[in-house]
Parts: structure tokens; sequence; C-alpha cells
């Protein structure tokens, strides 16, 4: 519910093969007109199922980071095993670059509130500025209309070529009266730049100013501290393969000490002389949106654009 994605101005040295330049090269392609398509699934030990399924219309389309169109998308909640529940969205979706700042948004409604993230960021990832705004995906979120907004910051803080610290701070505010704070932090270690292999220290803490207001899992005061080990390639024909794998520990007011454990493994091409890219994900965490230390959360995701 509350995690960002914040790639690491380290992680650029790894894997440094001749595909990184060939992707880099086909994405700089004219924009033409384009579309997309993206799947969503996810289930968790509360028996939460969520689907979602976007269909993209784009009227100019030059890869990842250069687009302009609109999304429609239909989203099946299945909260604790209740009855399932449907929304319709409809998002504008745009992204370009102006010098060495890259921007993107999607930002639209489910016909109650606006919804959606925007973003904008260093090319080398150094600095990234981020707002997005949720439903909460709990019975009580999804039936009062209870929703967040997230607003945050991310820098990296380089030592050297093989090492980095970043530093995340956010607020986010939810429907009602609570405020959670957030300060997020990372060092990571590139071990073996010919292998793209890398160690990572991940720290985050929150602090809930009103716990327990709804449904959803908030305790005063969260602590999370996750070692993790990455391997990030690219073949010679541009192709990015990734894979995460960490175990630490987690602390939440209330609870005590238990383990954490997080793996994600993901695919992303790179854009083909026909116009189209792909991005495959898959991600497994016990961190808990919803519920206590006895958590298991499964998510993958799939999304193809292609240009006329």
């Amino acid at each position: 519910m509350t995690g960002r994605r914040h790639s690491l101005a380290a992680l650029a040295l790894l894997a440094a093969a001749p595909g990184q330049a060939l992707a880099q090269e086909a994405s700089d392609d004219h924009p033409r007109p384009g579309a997309g398509i993206e799947l969503f699934a996810s289930t968790d030990a509360d028996h939460t199922d969520i689907v979602r399924v976007s269909a993209r219309a784009l009227l100019e389309y030059g890869g990842a980071d250069r687009y302009r169109g609109v999304v429609l998308e239909r989203v099946w909640f299945t909260p604790f095993g209740q009855e399932t529940r449907k929304e319709e969205r409809a998002y504008l979706d745009i992204a370009d670059a102006a010098g060495d700042w890259r921007w993107k948004a999607r930002i639209g409604s489910d016909g109650h509130t606006v919804l959606g993230a925007a973003s904008i960021r260093k090319d080398d990832w150094s600095r990234e500025f981020f707002v997005e705004r949720e439903i909460i995906e709990t019975p009580m979120g999804l039936d009062r209309g209870i929703y967040y907004t997230f607003a945050g910051a991310s820098f990296d803080l380089p030592v050297d070529e093989r090492n980095v610290f970043t530093a995340m701070a956010g607020v986010q505010e939810f429907t009602g009266r609570n405020v959670r704070l957030h300060l997020r932090g990372s060092y990571v270690n590139v071990i073996r730049p010919d292998w793209g292999l890398s160690a990572q220290l991940r720290a985050r803490y929150y602090h809930s100013t009103e716990p327990g207001e709804f449904d959803y899992y908030s305790p005063r005061d969260y602590l999370q501290v996750l070692p993790m080990l990455q391997l990030r390639r690219f073949d010679r024909g541009g192709w990015e393969y990734r894979a995460q794998a960490a175990y630490g520990a987690q602390h939440a007011g209330g609870a005590g000490w238990f383990d954490s454990r997080y793996t994600n493994l993901r695919v992303t091409s790179p854009r083909s002389g026909h116009g189209w890219e792909l991005q495959a994900e898959a991600t497994y965490s016990n961190t808990s949106a919803t519920s206590g230390p006895d958590y298991d959360y499964v998510m993958g995701r799939f999304g193809i654009a292609w240009a006329f």
C-alpha cells in the first residue's frame, strides 16, 4: 500500500553489458501512436485478492520515458475473502524529459476523487520527488472511501563508485485523522560490477499519529531492517534481468520483533525495432499492509506497450 520502488545511482554501474547501450539507443526513436496492456494480480494471507486490467491508448509513444495518452482501468477488489467490489477508472498518462530531468504522471479518478501518481527525477536517479494517491484496499476502505495521499523525496549520497547511501522522507495523509511520517534509508555496496552483484542494507521507519483508526494495519511505530542481495544483468540483446532476495527483521508497536522476508524477480525488454517493449515482475513479501506479523503477500505484474 505504501511501498515505493526507488532505483539507486550505484546500480547503474552493475552489469554494463553491450545490450544496455542498445536498449538506450532503441528508446530514442521519434514518438509514434501506440497502445498497451497492463495486468496486475495479488493475493495475501488475509484472503485479499486484487486484479487490475488496464488498456492504454497512446497518442505519442517514444519508449518507457516518453509518451502521452489515456488509460482505462477495471479493478476487482476482494478484501478479506468478502464480496468482490468492482471499480472503473480513467487516467491521463504522460511522461517526458526536460534537460537532465525526467517526469511522469498518471492522474485520473474512480468517479469519487483524484487518484494516481506523479514523479520527477534526475536522469541518474540521484534525486526524485513523488506524490501518489490511492484507496485503502480493505473492506472499510472500499466501502467508506478511505484514501491516502503520500508525498516525499529521495536522494542518493554517493561515497565512491562502489558505495552509495540513499535517504527518503515522506508524509502520508489518510482519510480521517491519521498522518504517517516515513523515513527510509539504504546502503549499497557493489560487490562485483562484472556480475551485476550488490549487497544492500535497507531500513525504514514510520510513525502513525492515529494508530488503529480504521481497519488497515497501522501501529503507532514500525521499524524494518532488511539486508538484501541483488543480481542485475543485461544480455547482448538489451534485456534486463533482476533478482532480489532479502531476510531481516521488523518491529511493530504492540507486536515485538518478527522476521521480515522479501523476494523480487523482474524482466524488462529493450524497445524492439518494431516498437514494442514489455516488463514482467513477481514479488513476495511478509510486510503487512492490513494485518499483523502472520502475513504473506504475493504479487504479479505484466505490461506490454507498442508503437504503430
